[in-house]
């Protein structure tokens, strides 16, 4: 393997090129350590076209991080509805809480970590966007950057993450006293719009003529093939009355924690008939996929749901709900009331 291209070389031309380049995103015009927490969380494996609405309605909502801190759970799982990964709304809750109760969010590393639901990519992002402090931060696009760069063939969640993290800081400690802000969001911003996963612009990188990874790239980073998603077959009843849909909410904990939905479970075809839900008909069936199951789902509709099976969620509350904006639903249980609806079923869902 040649030498390493020279940290100084690489954050000289790498800064200059995200000031020239950088995409026009509203969490940068004014980066401020509530905004740049909320991008930071919220951009966590989601889009940036996705993520812009939702930013957008939380800022206008809950303009500082001590409204947010007040804001009741329930809400702000509703406002996150159909953003994904519901934990991270929970997470984004418990440090917004933590920080305020210090008097905002702190300006290093150490002391961001101390707060709970910050691991060291946010606590990285916060410290150097938002307070320009030189801090070290790793995301998919930057593991992308350095291994390709470098030509690293370690996978970088693994063997490999120790060394890309001192990659990022020497490019740091090369770079001081530059801008740690646009060291770090240049980083991401050549991983996600030019050094992408598939035919990456080589001929417009600002790293062109030092790249070890050549020819290669694509191959880089080698990571261990993650394995299909687990297929888990469900049954979801969808119980219509005067005052709306009845829906359940499932325990804080675990998948979709916190959230409603109609009552869902792992049974199979030959148990709905015997819970004393009255004369069923089936809706359709929809596949709806996660990051590690494939959910296969019967939904039926049925006149009333008494009892649910055993071997069901512990559901901690019901209700009639006739809003679905007005409280936490995922995207999943808006797909199964549509089917159940007659309007369609939107077959594959997204990724979450």
């Amino acid at each position: 393997m040649s030498t390493v291209p020279d940290a100084s070389w690489l954050a000289e031309r790498l800064i200059p090129w995200y000031r020239e380049h950088a995409r026009d995103l509203p969490w940068r015009r004014d980066p401020t350590p509530y905004r740049v927490l909320l991008s930071e969380v919220m951009l966590q494996q989601t889009r940036v076209d996705t993520v812009l609405p939702y930013f957008e309605r939380f800022l206008a909502r809950w303009p500082t991080l001590e409204d947010l801190a007040a804001a009741p759970d329930e809400d702000v799982l509703a406002a996150w509805a159909g953003l994904g990964y519901y934990s991270r709304a929970r997470r984004l809750l418990a440090t917004a809480r933590a920080a305020s109760a210090l008097g905002g969010l702190p300006d290093t590393v150490e002391e961001l970590r101390a707060l709970p639901g910050i691991g060291p990519y946010t606590a990285g992002a916060i410290a150097s966007i938002a307070f320009g402090r030189a801090a070290p931060l790793v995301d998919g696009n930057v593991e992308r950057v350095i291994c390709r760069v470098d030509r690293r063939t370690e996978d970088p969640r693994k063997e490999g993450r120790a060394g890309v993290w001192a990659r990022v800081a020497a490019l740091h400690e090369a770079s001081e006293p530059a801008d740690p802000s646009a060291l770090n969001q240049g980083l991401m911003e050549l991983g996600a719009t030019l050094c992408t996963p598939r035919s990456p612009s080589c001929d417009r990188c600002p790293w062109t003529e030092c790249c070890l990874a050549g020819a290669e790239a694509e191959s880089l980073p080698r990571k261990e093939r993650k394995p299909p998603p687990r297929e888990v077959r469900l049954v979801s009843v969808v119980v219509r009355g005067p005052r709306g849909v009845l829906l359940v909410r499932r325990p804080t904990e675990g998948l979709f924690g916190g959230l409603w939905e109609p009552p869902c479970g792992v049974v199979s075809d030959g148990d709905v008939d015997a819970w004393g839900v009255g004369r069923t008909e089936r809706a359709g069936q929809l596949v709806h996929v996660l990051t590690h199951r494939r959910l296969v789902v019967d939904v039926v509709r049925a006149e009333r749901l008494d009892d649910l099976p055993d071997s069901w969620c512990a559901y901690e509350e019901r209700a009639w709900v006739e809003d679905l904006d007005a409280i936490a639903v995922s995207e999943l249980a808006r797909r199964i009331i549509a089917t159940a609806d007659g309007e369609g079923t939107r077959r594959g869902g997204r990724r979450r």
